[in-house]
């Protein structure tokens, strides 16, 4: 992968040595002529003493000389063609700070590649001739800090890219002045900048005189480096990291379109009670039950510290998931290979949650938990257990059935997990070969429902209720949810089974199609649990330790019975 190197030293202002390092660097970076390049059987041959004691000093002088691209190819192969690549670039880059001191002055400009316009080599975003002169007094004189940024690159990366020369360098830094400067802090209107092109054997770089004409302002920090360099690096290698940028995007829609779909298919194990992770069980219920008690939008950026935690969790846990952890890896090998463009050291990797380019996956998550905390307002897992008998037609309904006149053309009732029945719940909670639609779930619950589906019926009073694929009418929920309940006990009267005395007493104790009545609910409980019915047992439990429903909560259960099977025979009544 290509990459950029890039430095910003500065020069604080207010001595005579500052005044002359600071002359002396505009023209030495202007007008440097460079001596005879080494032969090549020479360059090839190891370093030497001289050398290796030049590279120790400036490597304990200069630390950031490591950086240098020059060093690296030092470290791997320390020639004195490499050596020499490395001093010379090294002293060059900390001239201001090194020109008169001892035993470096003699190193300066010994491989030099300045090319040249006219009779130097320095430029600005105007395209007018410039006065080597006045700007290295005009430098020198400065009463504030100047900034000498330094860019350099590989030389195949540049040969590639087109930045072997100075009109191309020129045209990348005039569009790029007014982002260094915002960088830099420095009012536009008051920027100014100077750049001379090295084409230096196998880095060539350019060095940049910056400064704010007004003396005062400017400020340069960590983030504003980091901001600059990156910024260079996405235009000079914009058209190798265009391929990426696509990939990269291809991969986060990916991802998030993977993350909602397991996110549905986790909400649907909820409902349906086949969940084998409590942990995400728990979060995403707790999530569920708070946002119904949210006002406001329920968008991750609305919510508050401790409910964005909840989130962030269930993103991570989300994380777990075998395609998910893939998908997020291939997405950042992506931005990792970006990051090389201009990062020596990859940032250590962040989980999912923390990843601001994934933000959409966080409000899924409180999509979906809004969503079931609808349906289990009006639905619960124990609904979406298909009962043992499947189809029961019973002919009559009994005495005490409520009063529910029938349109003619309806069936007779009947509990049916039917074809249409099955589909029009895969509908409403979406499975993964039939997407959402619950106004399609509600147009076929109630052809369902008119053929005489009691299970359809209580369907489309919960639909009703919540307002889900249809507008809410309350009048019109409870009137399905008599239908229903009348129904349930007709076919109970003419065959009497455990997972319709379970519905009945359930309706009873929610007041669904009736009044509420937790007597009559623990009727109907026991009678189910009575034939080992799970959800019947649990049921009657409940009502029994809450004390209603005729029981009494300083009762004990039959100490003979091991749970559940005691919850269906409590004992009513309360003794003294």
């Amino acid at each position: 992968m290509p990459r950029i190197i890039f430095k910003c030293p500065y020069i604080k202002p207010g001595t005579e040595s500052a005044a002359a390092h600071l002359g002396n660097y505009v023209r030495y970076v202007a007008t440097r002529d460079g001596t005879e390049l080494l032969t090549p059987d020479k360059a090839s041959q190891p370093a030497t003493k001289k050398q290796r004691a030049m590279v120790e000093r400036l490597l304990k002088d200069f630390p950031m000389t490591r950086e240098l691209f020059e060093y690296e190819d030092y470290q791997s192969s320390p020639t004195r063609g490499a050596a020499s690549e490395f001093i010379t670039r090294a002293i060059e880059d900390n001239y201001a700070l090194i020109a008169k001191r001892e035993n470096y002055v003699s190193y300066i400009a010994q491989r030099p590649r300045v090319e040249r316009v006219g009779v130097h080599g320095l430029f600005n975003g105007t395209g007018d001739a410039l006065e080597l002169s006045r700007i290295a007094e005009e430098v020198a004189n400065h009463s504030g800090n100047v900034w000498l940024p330094i860019i350099s690159l590989r030389r195949e990366d540049a040969a590639r890219l087109g930045y072997d020369s100075a009109r191309q360098w020129q045209a990348l830094l005039s569009t790029y002045a007014t982002e260094i400067a915002e960088a830099m802090k420095i009012p536009w209107k008051d920027f100014r900048w100077y750049a001379a092109f090295h084409d230096e054997g196998t880095h060539p770089h350019v060095h940049m005189v910056c400064y704010s004409a007004d003396g005062r302002s400017g400020f340069l920090d960590k983030d504003g480096i980091a901001r600059i360099k990156s910024e260079l690096a996405k235009n000079i290698f914009r058209q190798e990291l265009t391929e990426i940028y696509r990939q990269q995007t291809q991969r986060r829609d990916e991802l998030v379109e993977k993350s909602g779909e397991i996110m549905r298919e986790l909400i649907q194990q909820m409902r349906s009670g086949t969940m084998d992770s409590p942990r995400m069980e728990q979060l995403t219920g707790e999530l569920s039950q708070r946002l119904k008690k949210t006002s406001g939008k329920k968008q991750y950026g609305y919510l508050k510290a401790p409910l964005k935690a909840v989130v962030d969790e269930i993103v991570d846990e989300l994380a777990k998931d075998p395609r998910v952890a893939a998908t997020y890896d291939l997405w950042y090998q992506l931005r990792e290979e970006v990051l090389r463009t201009y990062k020596d050291d990859l940032p250590q990797r962040v989980p999912l949650s923390q990843q601001k380019e994934f933000k959409r996956i966080k409000n899924i998550v409180i999509e979906e938990a809004v969503r079931l905390g609808r349906y289990t307002e009006v639905f619960s897992p124990e609904d979406a257990q298909e009962p043992a008998e499947s189809v029961m037609e019973p002919d009559t309904a009994p005495a005490d059935a409520p009063d529910m006149p029938e349109p003619a053309d309806e069936m007779p009732p009947v509990i049916q997990w039917s074809a249409r029945y099955k589909l029009a719940r895969s509908f409403l909670f979406g499975t993964e070969d039939t997407p959402r639609d619950a106004a399609r779930a509600f147009d076929l619950l109630r052809e369902e429902a008119l053929a005489g589906n009691a299970l359809a019926m209580h369907d489309l009073g919960s639909l009703l209720a919540g307002g889900i694929g249809v507008e809410a009418d309350a009048e019109q929920s409870r009137a399905w949810y008599a239908k229903a309940l009348a129904a349930f006990r007709t076919m109970e009267q003419q065959r009497p089974d455990r997972y319709v005395e379970y519905r009945i007493g359930k309706m009873y104790a929610n007041g669904l199609g009736t009044g509420q009545d937790d007597t009559a609910a623990a009727e109907w409980f026991s009678k189910a649990a009575n034939r080992g019915h799970q959800y019947a047992q649990y049921a009657l439990a409940k009502l029994y330790s809450q004390g209603k429903g005729g029981f009494c909560t300083r009762q004990s259960p039959p100490p003979d019975l091991p749970p559940p099977a005691w919850r269906g025979r409590a004992r009513r009544g309360c003794g003294s």
